[in-house]
């Protein structure tokens, strides 16, 4: 089983389909393991994307992600890195699949309602910033 970090964004929890989004994850074979809400200061939020510290739109991004409260949790299942991001759809919403989550209800590339680690050692970083081995169910 591989696990995996998913992020319900500002504008996610702001449209109340934090349970939507869940079910959407569930109904396809993953397996909430940590959930919690949570307001990321600017602080944790540039943490966060400290990859992307070089990039034009970083400031952007961590300016809407302590925006208001998201949900972090980390998901479980076969394969779950890839299909997480697949049920996502594209990170340009425009891209996305149609049944996608980012098709369905984002408003824009940054408002895009979701997260998803991109690999596993990725995945592995990303549950560490926001969860203790104590805080995921077995």
């Amino acid at each position: 089983m591989e696990q995996t970090l998913s992020i319900i964004k500002p504008d996610g929890v702001k449209k109340n389909i934090i349970g939507e989004v869940i079910r959407r994850f569930e109904s396809n074979g993953l397996s909430v393991k940590a959930m919690r809400m949570l307001q990321m200061t600017r602080e944790e939020a540039e943490g966060f994307y400290a990859v992307h510290k070089e990039r034009p739109f970083f400031n952007s991004l961590t300016d809407f992600m302590c925006s208001g409260p998201v949900v972090v949790m980390i998901l479980e299942g076969q394969e779950a890195i890839a299909l997480n991001r697949k049920i996502m759809g594209a990170t340009d919403f425009k891209e996305a699949e149609a049944g996608t989550i980012r098709k369905d209800f984002a408003s824009s590339i940054e408002s895009n309602v979701v997260h998803g680690s991109d690999a596993p050692e990725t995945a592995a970083t990303e549950i560490a910033y926001f969860f203790s081995s104590l805080d995921i169910m077995a």
